[in-house]
Parts: structure tokens; C-alpha cells; sequence
């Protein structure tokens, strides 16, 4: 069911990655393709991107998704100036379908800026807060204190390496698993990152990235099924599109963009629009730390499919 549009602001913050890029992307394509039609916004968050389309293209109606009710509060205060044109659903976009043929569907994968700075959510290595990273607590689900419980050491090394890329993975899946048996659970998500600081030379743990960010990032994307939704994503969103309409992702690491820019490539329901990645600008990369990483790729379903 859509949600009610409150009329109190709320905490959540967010500065929408790579705004100017994609508007000048979305310039250029014909307006009779997209700019009057329906767009999913399937990663709403805090209302960043949907509201600066609906300020551009006044034509526009915009379905925003997202499992997190906190990012949902905020964008309905954000998007209230559109509000006749806007309806909010509570869902993964996974589970979705919409009503009628979309003109764009976009993605900002990953997770937000606003849920990194909430230590409860239990997404920061920088701010102690309980092992969880789930993106919808109360859609129930395992945490990341369950889920490094239950696998073994081997299963743990293995899902570190995948999802995180990480090349110390068995020293860290060693550590963890001998940290748990010997005095149980981390007490959060400060002690689980100085155990796998703890696993690095002392010189690299000095770097500019921080020794916990991968196995963060890989317990993230294992207990939100990160990479199995956007499959279900690319495979689906093509047939929510009107012949002509636009799927247009952000992505923040190599194992998202190497699934984007595959399906662009080898779905037949679909061209691609860009053939290299837009990224952000130098300015923009100096004001938005989080933007360096991003990666803006879109495509336009054929008019045969």
C-alpha cells in the first residue's frame, strides 16, 4: 500500500550521487519516449533523484519503492510539493510489479549515506552500533551477528572473499569464528572491526581505507541478498518498460556494475545508451566522498520487445 505523506521532517538526510549526470544523460534522449509517462524510482531512499525529476519534467508521475520506512518518511516530506504525482509503496523491488508500462525505471543500489550514519542500523565499522545491516529490521530476516554464527569457517572465508573481494579472507574468517567460540558474540560492530583490523599488517591498517570496509561490505550485501535482488531486478525491469522507455542504474562496486553492464549487453529486450560508465565529476567527487565509487550506466528497451 502506498504510504501516507507525513507532515513532520524527519533525520534522514541524503545527497542524490551523480544528479547532474544523470539529467544531462536523460537530456538528451527524446522526450516522447519518457518524459510524460511513469517512473519507478525502485530505490526511493530519502526522495533525492525523484525529486529533482519531478521539479524538471512536470509531466512525470513517479512510484517510489523502498523497504526501509525511515528513508520512506523522509521522501514523502521531500516529495510533498509533488505529492498529486507521487505514490509511495512499501516493498523490496524485488517483489514488485507496477500498474502500468514505465518510461524510466532507476536503481540507486547499495546503501544510503543517512543508514551509515544511524549506528543502530548496524552498518558502520566507524560507528559502534549492533551487528544487524539489515536494510528492512522489521521484515525480519538474519543479522550479521546470526549469520557469522551460523556459517562455518570455511563458508564465512569464502563469502567474505565473494562479496567483499577481500584477500585476506581466511585470516579474518579464522579470527572471527575463533573470537565467537572463545567469548561469544561482538558486542558490536566496533569490536567485529578491530578483530579484523587486527588481521592486517600495521602498516595497511593506516590506509585510507579502512581494514573492515570489505568484510562490511560482503556480511551487507549476504544479508540483504544484495546481488540475487538486482538479478531479479535486471531480469524483470525491461518488461515494466513501455517500448522506448529507459532503465537507468548507479551502482558502488564491481560486483554490481559487472551485473548491470552484462544485462545491458546480452539482454535482447534491450540497447544500451551508454557503452562506458558516467561518473562523477571532479567537483562533485570533492563535495560527495561517496560518489567517487558510483557508476551511472542506462539502456532503452527496444521498440520490438
Amino acid at each position: 500500500m502506498p504510504d501516507q505523506l507525513p507532515a513532520t521532517d524527519s533525520t534522514f538526510r541524503h545527497v542524490p550521487v551523480l544528479a547532474d549526470v544523470l539529467l544531462n544523460a536523460l537530456d538528451q534522449e527524446p522526450s516522447d519516449h519518457w518524459q510524460s509517462g511513469l517512473v519507478v524510482d525502485a530505490t526511493l531512499g530519502g526522495g533525492g533523484h525523484s525529486s529533482l525529476l519531478l521539479d524538471r519534467y512536470p509531466d512525470l508521475r513517479m512510484i517510489g519503492l523502498d523497504q526501509d520506512a525511515t528513508a520512506r518518511a523522509a521522501a514523502a516530506v521531500r516529495l510533498r510539493p509533488w505529492e498529486e504525482r507521487v505514490s509511495i509503496v512499501a516493498t523490496n523491488f524485488a517483489d514488485y510489479s507496477p500498474p502500468q508500462s514505465a518510461s524510466l525505471v532507476l536503481a540507486d543500489l547499495g546503501v544510503s549515506s543517512p543508514q551509515l550514519d544511524v549506528a543502530a542500523r548496524g552498518f558502520s565499522f566507524r560507528l559502534d552500533g549492533p551487528l544487524d545491516m539489515r536494510m528492512n529490521p522489521e521484515g525480519g530476516g538474519e543479522t550479521a551477528a546470526e549469520l557469522i554464527e551460523r556459517l562455518e569457517e570455511s563458508d564465512l572465508a569464502d563469502l567474505i572473499y565473494a562479496y567483499g573481494e577481500e584477500r585476506l579472507s581466511r585470516r579474518i574468517a579464522r579470527r572471527i569464528k575463533a573470537d565467537l567460540a572463545a567469548q561469544g558474540a561482538y558486542a558490536g560492530t566496533a569490536a567485529l572491526a578491530y578483530a579484523i583490523a587486527g588481521c592486517y599488517p600495521p602498516k595497511a591498517r593506516r590506509g585510507r581505507i579502512h581494514p573492515a570496509t570489505r568484510t562490511f561490505q560482503a556480511l551487507r550485501i549476504a544479508v540483504n541478498d544484495e546481488l540475487g535482488v538486482l538479478e531479479k531486478l535486471l531480469s524483470s525491469a525491461p518488461d515494466w518498460l513501455q517500448p522506448g522507455g529507459l532503465l537507468a542504474i548507479i551502482s558502488f562496486h564491481s560486483l554490481e556494475d559487472r551485473r548491470v553492464k552484462t544485462a545491458f549487453l546480452q539482454d535482447e529486450r534491450l540497447e544500451r545508451i551508454t557503452r562506458r560508465p558516467l561518473v562523477a565529476s571532479e567537483e562533485e567527487q570533492e563535495q560527495n566522498p561517496r560518489s567517487r565509487s558510483a557508476k551511472l550506466r542506462i539502456a532503452r528497451k527496444r521498440s520490438e520487445s
